[in-house]
């Protein structure tokens, strides 16, 4: 038993909206931070779904990338939300505005 491929697009699309909902709705940074890698996983599982669909190697090669940047934006994103609790003691995005005027 296979399962279709629509199903695995329609799981992508899902997780891509929960994760798109999530940065659209919550205040926190941890939260919204979550929310990012969710989309960006989505983006992955669609990927590796079309590569599977044009038996082509392309798809899993966009998916590492992906995966780099995401290693990379946890890093930096990680580092920016610490240093900013240190300072504010907060990870609400309402209460942070240092780049305001």
């Amino acid at each position: 038993m296979t399962v279709p491929l629509t199903w695995y697009l329609i799981l992508s699309g899902i997780l891509f909206s929960i994760g798109a909902v999530g940065v659209l709705i919550k205040r926190n940074a941890l939260v919204i931070f979550m929310c990012i890698e969710l989309m960006l996983n989505a983006v992955n599982l669609a990927f590796v779904t079309f590569s599977r669909q044009q038996d082509s190697m392309d798809g899993q090669i966009f998916v590492f990338f992906v995966m780099t940047v995401a290693a990379a934006e946890a890093v930096v994103g990680l580092a920016i939300i610490i240093a900013l609790f240190r300072n504010k003691a907060t990870v609400n995005v309402d209460d942070i505005n240092i780049m305001k005027w």
